[in-house]
């Protein structure tokens, strides 16, 4: 097994969401920028996975680098049913909450939390089938589905 692969891959999507978060050219991201990339990725993708089946959760996170994909289902109690929601703010309270005492510096607000949510999925279509994002928002309330078609 090639582990410093997967350390590579992940730490390069990392990376892509840290550019995203901060809008700073690649050789400019921070250690900091990287850490707070990291956090953000990790609640937004356990956010996510409360709101999908199993199945298509893990055909989602199948195309993404080996770490994000162990990030993905850290904790995971993969037999929970999916809590159905219908409104993006109530997704990003639940971001938000994941990501617990570091939220406020995380994301500030929950505007930005909105922006970073997005910076997020923009980085996961970059590395996910057209088709399985399709699959996704099909499961989701036409408002989860239009934030997602939004990033």
């Amino acid at each position: 097994m090639k582990f410093e692969k997967y350390v590579a891959t992940g730490n390069a999507f990392i990376k892509e969401v840290a550019q995203e978060l901060t809008g700073k050219p690649r050789e400019e991201i921070t250690e900091s920028d990287k850490e707070r990339a990291a956090r953000v990725t990790k609640t937004v993708l356990h956010a996510l996975r409360n709101r999908l089946m199993p199945e298509e959760f893990l055909d989602l996170i199948a195309q993404l680098p080996m770490c994000i994909k162990a990030v993905a289902i850290d904790g995971w109690k993969i037999d929970k049913t999916p809590e159905k929601i219908k409104h993006v703010d109530e997704w990003v309270e639940e971001v938000w909450n994941e990501d617990g005492r570091v939220a406020p510096r995380d994301f500030g607000s929950r505007e930005e939390a909105k922006e970073a949510i997005k910076a997020v999925l923009r980085v996961i279509k970059r590395h996910v089938s057209e088709g399985e994002i399709k699959d996704v928002e099909a499961e989701l309330p036409e408002e989860l589905k239009e934030f997602i078609e939004s990033a």
